[in-house]
């Protein structure tokens, strides 16, 4: 019996070593911490971002007629779709491509991390592939969004969703590669935190470029007036606002790309207050603006002006104090009261506001960046604006041009008239309304 005890004490003793170097080997919490913390600030924000779909959904069914509905609630839920599936096939990789020459590299298809991936074979430093993925889809959905509510009312479903898989798949990835995947203008230094620039101006150049090619809607402009054109649920539109808002914390605040420290926390609370005081300041400007313009308050101006000073905060919103943030999203609001009534003189018919908002709104952003960002130089934002411009509009304007030329993408007056729930969807969105 003492000889068993001082075998097993003997074996007891030499596994010691083997023990401690085991224990040795675990990494801890110091070294998988930040992993795991921005992989969960990517998942969380993610979420957030993908309710923006709802937010976009609701607030174009709210602003176009009744008769139009249901073939906007189709372009959202499909445009959605058609980006998750483009981005994961050709998207992610032609976006952050690793090495390439700083302007173009066509990748392929995303591939995940291996299911139970152990700490030795994930990226420490970062985040996991799939969070990362989850997390920069959503932003190009958004994009695609923007499109979808300018260009409502009178154009055909299938030429939409056509140019969506193009600006999914190829020409968002492209031009954020620029910046977001390492490539010329951020070699350049030009700065855009969360996407003023990369997503919102890119999806405003996308739809000016349509709205000219489509034209305005039938008696929009007529005899020198123009013609309003009411919104069927206000209180739908209101709610789309507001859900938008409340996305736009993950927008930005995801866009920090780190929650391990504790410096990092405190940065994503600071990116939500800064974003909450913009977009309050723009809807309080957007109030008081129209009340004295008007005589009376416009309430579609109003949630264009929260949404445009939330675009105009996006660019830079970790930087400034909240006073900084009030002024910037203030100057948001300006620009969609007095944006609005100038593309109704220029004749190009924007059913929702989106092109003041996403585009006007995105380059005041960019450049009120200079005010806060050290890093940052007016002229290499400038830069930035001209390139990402440049390239969406004139490539949108050909893809447009093309599709307009091969199958057509406006819809007959008849059909127009009629409404596209039933011309094109055969059902309507208030079928109790219209039969009542």
């Amino acid at each position: 019996m003492k000889l068993t005890k001082s075998l097993i004490a003997g074996a007891a003793l030499t596994a010691l070593p083997t023990l401690a170097l085991a224990q040795d080997a675990a990494p801890g919490f110091d070294e998988i911490g930040p992993y795991i913390m921005t992989t969960l600030l990517f998942c969380m924000a993610g979420f957030l971002v993908f309710f923006m779909a709802a937010g976009f959904a609701m607030l174009e069914g709210g602003l176009v007629r009744s008769k139009n509905v249901t073939m906007q609630m189709t372009k959202n839920i499909g445009l959605f779709s058609i980006a998750a599936i483009m981005y994961w096939l050709v998207g992610f990789n032609t976006m952050y491509p690793g090495d390439f020459n700083g302007y173009f590299a066509l990748g392929g298809q995303t591939i995940l991390d291996d299911v139970g991936v152990t700490a030795d074979k994930a990226a420490l430093d970062y985040a996991s592939v799939a969070s990362d993925f989850f997390f920069q889809l959503v932003f190009v959905a958004a994009t695609a969004s923007i499109v979808s509510g300018a260009l409502a009312e009178r154009i055909k479903l299938w030429p939409f969703l056509i140019f969506v898989v193009v600006l999914t798949g190829l020409m968002y990835p492209i031009s954020g590669s620029w910046k977001w995947g390492g490539g010329w203008l951020d070699a350049a230094g030009f700065q855009d935190f969360a996407g003023s620039t990369v997503v919102h101006s890119v999806g405003g150049w996308a739809a000016l470029a349509g709205a000219i090619v489509l034209g305005p809607r039938l008696g929009k402009y007529k005899d020198g007036k123009v013609n309003p054109m009411p919104g069927s649920n206000l209180a739908l539109a209101t709610l789309g606002t507001f859900i938008l808002w409340l996305g736009w914390f993950g927008f930005n605040g995801g866009s920090q790309l780190a929650m391990g420290t504790v410096g990092d926390v405190s940065d994503v609370s600071r990116i939500f207050a800064n974003t909450n005081m913009a977009a309050a300041a723009g809807a309080v400007t957007a109030l008081i603006l129209t009340q004295v313009l008007y005589k009376k308050p416009d309430l579609t101006m109003v949630l264009n002006g929260a949404l445009a000073g939330l675009v105009s905060i996006t660019a830079e919103p970790l930087a400034p104090t909240l006073f900084g943030a009030l002024w910037i999203g203030a100057i948001g609001g300006v620009i969609v009261v007095f944006a609005v009534p100038f593309l109704d003189k220029l004749k190009i018919d924007d059913v929702v506001g989106a092109i003041p908002v996403h585009l006007f709104a995105g380059i005041w952003g960019t450049i009120a960046v200079v005010f806060y960002n050290s890093d940052a130089s007016l002229g290499t934002q400038i830069t930035g604006i001209i390139a990402y411009g440049a390239f969406t509009f004139v490539a949108s304007l050909v893809l447009w041009f093309i599709l307009k030329a091969v199958m057509g993408i406006r819809v007959g007056e008849e059909e127009e008239i009629a409404g596209l729930d039933m011309s094109e969807m055969g059902m309507e969105a208030y079928p109790d309304f219209s039969k009542g």
